[in-house]
């Protein structure tokens, strides 16, 4: 049964109610077509050109294509500036296709967008999509107060945190931008200032609910650049602690784990939460280490507040959902857990341990919860993805005596939320198994270890210039499959060995390695331009199919069917069945010309007994003629007989002997043919055999005359210069990046601090002009700081020149 949207409702939050209707077409969409055909892609006015209104500063990954999760499909039309809505039907009238409706509905926001739309998303109830670029941020509500004009649906639009990310004197980039799993209000943004903030579209456009502040080392611990720079976040997923933490990803690839972090009003199971309840006091309150009885205390503390039905478990037991309440430790901020550690066995050496498998920086993270496993997979610029697994559960952690900053309205009631998240100095960057006693990790504070499940490489071309951004999905129906996409096409992971989900359950305990499907190829060849896909999404149905939709380059829809039936299932073949298959076609292939039956003769005659009387019988008499009728019968039965059978069986098989014996005459011919033609074409060959010959020994000389010119005989690079020449890439990959965005961070912040200097400079003139005197010292230290930080600035950028021209300057050596 399908589901369809009843009438916009009244209010923008609101989630729409899902009714079953009687059928899933309904009659005012007009003719139903296959999606790829659909007007609205072949009618754009931006068809091959590549897509001109695309921004080359936007930092994520494009995606102008998404899906409410039932029948609604959306696409931003990057020329016209506006949504179209489409309804889809999925597997009707067969499983392998995708219909839509001819006649979408056009989406327009009420107020004049003035950046580039690179990227859209939907929340969870479909009620609000993101638009999102590299100059704006806002939110278009699909219901509610809407109007219709010229037969577009004018929709409310709003902008958020336009003073924080886009205002003439901020220089800050947002990251990556997230709708939480548990709130159909509240957008995580992860920005280049090492900011996580979390929105409630509710409450306040401009100013964020929660402020986390990153800082993953203590100052002066730094050893590069990319260790203190964010890239990608994912939000956690249905398992214990996993729900309520925050992965954020660092360029050099670790990862660091914010918990707990929650937003105000969402809502969870409450079977989850008392779960989560239990644990704490079971396991955390009754360990024997101090450490873990006071983090579980403070667990229990924050869960009893931020959801008061723990306290009347037995009256409020029967809830289905509880909604989560405004509260933070006044004393406390929440810890930057990690970098998280691999796991090896002792026995394993840490140089070896250390050994990076990937290239390039870390682009991508995303989180994926399978079973009784939390997998994390992270995509590297070089094409790798690293997929680890948690091996321990995740507890929250928070740094006693580091209060965070609170806004209270006049019933002291928390509005928003300011912290500073430290990571605690430890070094567990490996954690050893053998080593370690089975209640080691149990709330004692230590981050969980990761357990490397494979490394996948996805064997992109090397392109000069090609776009590094690696974007993954989850499928909707097999969550062990991942899409991956990027600049070269669409690739399918499949994981078909999980840690924990394998060990408990039927499956075959060998390892296996992932499995990767190539799905779709926008590059033909090294030498081909890359057309990377400007739109994806993964649709399936509740009868088991999947498919996948994409937005070309030139603005045209495919589709693709993904198999799911039989993704999952181990290779196996029996090599005894097949080899008793081969015999029985090599029998059914052997004709019969002549049964064995006639070819064995005819059957012995076994004449009756003959008395001594027979012999004086005379041929006329009545019992001579019985006795010669007896002896005519068996000679017909058997002599007469078989002679009518071999008669008939040669004629019968006289056509057919002429049919084979004629192939076996025109196999000969073709073979005679063959053979003179191999005569004709031998003595080509052996021309061509002496050309290359002759080009080979002319190619020889060259490359001796080439040898003995003066500067090609160079020594290979020692163990030094190979590590400076290393050191130097990932300076050019990672570290400059890296460099560029804190140099922008900083040139940001001083802008801001010279733009307050600057008012409070022309309040203290206002002041003294009334009251005739000037503070001279506070205006001195004001001058000295504002120089300071133009020295710092200065030798920044002196720095990031000359480390350009020694990068420079070895290119040209090289």
């Amino acid at each position: 049964m399908r589901y369809g949207f009843d009438t916009p409702e009244t209010g923008g939050f609101e989630r729409p109610t899902l009714t079953p209707t009687p059928s899933s077409k309904p009659k005012d969409d007009g003719e139903w077509i296959p999606l790829q055909n659909h007007p609205i892609f072949a009618t754009s006015s931006t068809a091959g050109d590549g897509g001109t209104a695309r921004s080359s500063t936007f930092r994520m990954p494009e995606n102008l294509m998404a899906w409410d999760g039932a029948s609604r499909l959306y696409f931003w039309d990057s020329d016209k500036r506006c949504l179209h809505r489409i309804s889809v039907s999925l597997g009707e009238p067969d499983h392998t296709s995708v219909l839509a409706a001819s006649n979408s509905k056009v989406l327009q926001a009420d107020v004049q967008l003035t950046f580039v739309v690179n990227k859209i998303s939907i929340n969870r109830n479909g009620s609000a999509i993101l638009l999102a670029g590299s100059d704006g941020l806002c939110v278009m509500y699909l219901y509610g107060h809407a109007s219709v004009k010229d037969g577009t649906t004018i929709c409310r639009t709003v902008s958020i945190g336009s003073q924080i990310y886009f205002n003439s004197n901020s220089i800050i980039h947002t990251l990556q931008i997230s709708w939480h799993p548990y709130s159909d209000t509240h957008l995580g943004i992860l920005s280049s200032d090492s900011v996580f903030r979390l929105f409630d579209l509710a409450s306040s456009l401009g100013q964020p609910e929660q402020e986390y502040y990153l800082q993953p080392m203590e100052p002066g611990r730094c050893r590069n650049a990319a260790s203190i720079c964010p890239i990608d976040f994912s939000f956690g997923g249905e398992h214990l602690w996993d729900r309520f933490s925050v992965f954020v990803l660092f360029s050099d690839g670790s990862i660091y784990i914010l918990c707990p972090v929650v937003p105000f009003g969402s809502v969870y199971k409450w079977d989850s939460v008392l779960e989560i309840y239990s644990d704490a006091q079971s396991y955390g309150l009754k360990s024997t280490n101090p450490r873990a009885v006071s983090n579980s205390n403070l667990a229990i503390t924050w869960l009893e507040a931020t959801f008061p039905e723990l306290h009347h478990q037995d009256t409020g037991g029967n809830v289905p959902a509880v909604k989560a309440q405004p509260y933070a430790l006044f004393d406390a901020s929440v810890s930057m857990q990690g970098p998280l550690p691999e796991v090896c066995h002792s026995r394993e050496e840490d140089s070896e341990v250390r050994v990076s498998e990937c290239e390039g920086r870390a682009v991508s993270l995303l989180y994926n919860t399978i079973s009784k496993d939390s997998i994390l997979v992270t995509a590297w610029s070089g094409g790798q993805l690293q997929i680890d697994a948690l091996a321990d559960e995740i507890q929250p952690l928070w740094v006693v005596g580091s209060p965070p900053r609170l806004c209270v309205d006049s019933r002291d009631q928390i509005l928003r939320v300011a912290m500073i998240c430290e990571s605690i100095p430890d070094d567990y960057s490996i954690a050893k198994l053998d080593h370690l006693p089975p209640d080691h990790t149990v709330w004692s504070g230590h981050p969980p270890p990761l357990l490397r499940v494979a490394v996948v490489d996805l064997a992109l071309p090397r392109k000069k210039g090609s776009n590094s951004l690696i974007s993954m999905f989850i499928d909707p129906l097999i969550p062990e499959r991942i899409h991956t996409l990027h600049w070269g096409g669409i690739d399918s992971i499949v994981l078909h060995f999980l840690p924990f989900t394998s060990q408990t359950s039927d499956k075959d305990k060998s390892m296996r390695t992932p499995s990767v499907h190539p799905v779709l190829s926008t590059c033909q060849g090294e030498s081909s331009s890359a057309s990377p896909l400007l739109g994806f999404v993964a649709l399936s149905d509740s009868f088991g199919y999947s498919w996948i939709a994409g937005l070309t380059s030139s603005w045209e829809c495919i589709v693709l069917e993904m198999k799911t039936w039989d993704i999952l299932l181990p290779v196996h073949v029996d090599i005894e069945k097949k080899t008793a298959g081969l015999e029985e076609s090599e029998d059914i292939d052997t004709p019969t010309i002549i049964s064995k039956e006639l070819l064995n003769g005819p059957k012995a005659v076994l004449l009756p007994p003959s008395s001594s009387k027979l012999r004086s019988v005379i041929a006329d008499s009545i019992e001579g003629r019985s006795a010669l009728h007896q002896y005519f019968k068996l000679f017909h039965e058997n002599y007469v007989e078989y002679a009518h059978k071999v008669y008939f069986e040669l004629k019968h098989h006289g056509p057919h002997l002429k049919k084979v014996i004629e192939d076996q005459h025109g196999r000969l011919r073709e073979a005679q043919q063959k053979l003179f033609k191999v005569e004709e074409e031998q003595g080509k060959l052996e021309n061509r055999i002496s050309r290359a010959t002759q080009m080979h020994s002319s190619l020889e000389e060259r490359v001796e005359r080439l040898r003995n010119l003066p500067g090609v005989k160079k020594k290979p690079l020692s163990k030094a210069e190979r590590d400076l020449k290393s050191e130097l890439d990932r300076f050019t990959g990672v570290e400059l990046d890296a460099l560029n965005s804190s140099i922008e961070a900083v040139n940001a912040r001083i802008k801001r601090y010279t733009h307050s200097l600057q008012r409070n400079l022309s309040n203290q003139r206002k002041q003294s002009a009334k009251k005739n005197y000037v503070q001279d010292d506070q205006i001195s230290q004001l001058k000295s700081s504002m120089a300071k930080l133009s020295l710092l600035n200065s030798e920044n950028t002196k720095k990031v020149k000359l480390l350009e021209s020694t990068l420079a300057n070895h290119e040209s050596i090289r």
